[in-house]
């Protein structure tokens, strides 16, 4: 589909991220310097749900200045949501509504950043747009701070989370080392529901033995209260105090997970179990078992909006994918989502390709075996060699008179509806 000409949407999906605004950055600076192709850039409001709604509005009308700014800005300034469409058959009529909004406005390009769910729900919309012969292009752009997608060497938003969650545990161990004789251990949960990512990143933290994390919880291996028990006996005994690390994702052998909230476990718009509260049972779990006074800290949203420490190496490569998938897009290039590839440790390189919406969608990638130490409560080096590079350097931030961050803020003017209401299921 080279030569196609049209307006381009672009849309955030999901939970935020320090970064996720620098990849729209490198989408909407790159399409508004191609006016010849791109006929307009819209941001959707909230998502696929702006879109379904016909809540658009003219990112080529905000100030220049502030889609700059975006670069250095936190969370999903678009709008973002947690709107799951689901298959072709059974949600026939949302995917018709958005090529309905679609046509009525000629876009023909559509830029969805996010997870494994935005990747799935570009890869269905590019399906049926091809299906009615309506020519349109869906590109999509790597985004979650759990680094579990597929295919890509690692995603934007994962390396910031990385690094403030492992200052954190090094400057929450050393609070616990100072108190032993009082607050004798600390369980720190950080997010990430399936893949232990996020917290085996904490390791960084641990320089020297006495240094926290002196025991990491990955939903990769399985919690077997009893071993955890005397690990943590070991630990009070070796360093008279034990930091813990829980990843909120962590789960019992039988696969409960040890944070599942609400009476009947309940569900997010996208079915997922709502957690949190991981370290609450741990931590009830070394005051019953072990009989120590045990502390607990959750990061909680935080830790993924937290731009004022987040890696410059992450928000370089947030706006590079960005970039990336404007310029695939105009080769005629669809169906697909922007990757990184590594092609070097030491000294740290990337390139960037590109793997099939569909594969992505249906892919999830946990923590590698080799990234997990033998007695599964530590990373290995191989694990910090991956991680290290993608934690490097402090993304620009800019600092208003009051001492505080500056961060963008769009107008978000809507533009007039042409295709009226829609009643979203």
């Amino acid at each position: 589909m080279t030569g196609l000409k049209g307006k381009a949407v672009v849309a955030q999906s999901g939970g935020p991220t320090a970064v996720i605004n620098a990849s729209a950055c490198g989408v909407i600076q790159t399409a508004l310097r191609r006016r010849d192709v791109f006929t307009g850039v819209y941001g959707a409001l909230n998502g696929i749900l702006g879109v379904l709604q016909e809540e658009l509005y003219d990112l080529g009308a905000e100030d220049p200045a502030q889609i700059d700014r975006l670069k250095r800005s936190p969370s999903s300034a678009l709008g973002s949501c947690r709107h799951k469409l689901k298959d072709l058959k059974s949600s026939r009529r949302d995917y018709e509504r958005i090529l309905e909004v679609f046509k009525a406005h000629d876009v023909r390009y559509f830029f969805y950043i996010g997870g494994n769910d935005s990747m799935d729900t570009a890869a269905k919309l590019g399906r049926l747009a091809a299906e009615v012969d309506y020519e349109m292009i869906a590109i999509g752009v790597p985004k979650t701070i759990d680094n579990d997608l597929a295919y890509t060497d690692h995603s934007p938003g994962f390396g910031s989370v990385a690094k403030f969650n492992a200052a954190s545990v090094m400057e929450a161990g050393r609070d616990t080392e100072a108190l032993y004789t009082h607050d004798t251990t600390t369980v720190h949960e950080v997010m990430g529901r399936n893949a232990g990512w996020i917290a085996a990143s904490c390791g960084l933290a641990r320089r020297s033995d006495q240094e926290a994390p002196h025991i990491i919880l990955l939903p990769e291996v399985p919690f077997i209260r009893e071993r955890f028990v005397e690990k943590v006996r070991d630990c009070l005994a070796k360093y008279r105090c034990c930091f813990v690390v829980c990843g909120e994702g962590s789960k019992t052998p039988d696969g409960k997970y040890l944070g599942e909230a609400g009476g009947a476990f309940a569900k997010d718009a996208f079915g997922h179990t709502q957690l949190g509260g991981a370290c609450d049972a741990v931590r009830a779990i070394i005051e019953t078992d072990v009989g120590v006074k045990s502390r607990t800290n959750r990061a909680g949203t935080a830790q993924r909006a937290a731009m004022h420490f987040a890696s410059r190496t992450d928000a370089e490569e947030a706006y590079l994918v960005g970039q990336k998938a404007v310029e695939a897009a105009m080769r005629g290039i669809g169906g697909k989502m922007v990757t990184i590839e590594r092609t070097s440790d030491q000294p740290y390189r990337i390139t960037t390709g590109l793997a099939d919406l569909e594969k992505v969608a249906n892919a999830e990638r946990p923590l590698p075996k080799e990234y997990i130490s033998e007695d599964g409560f530590a990373v290995t080096e191989a694990f910090r060699r991956y991680a290290s590079p993608l934690v490097q350097g402090e993304a620009e931030i800019e600092i208003g008179a009051d001492g505080l961050p500056v961060y963008a803020r769009l107008a978000r003017r809507l533009i007039g509806g042409k295709t009226g209401p829609y009643a979203v299921s």
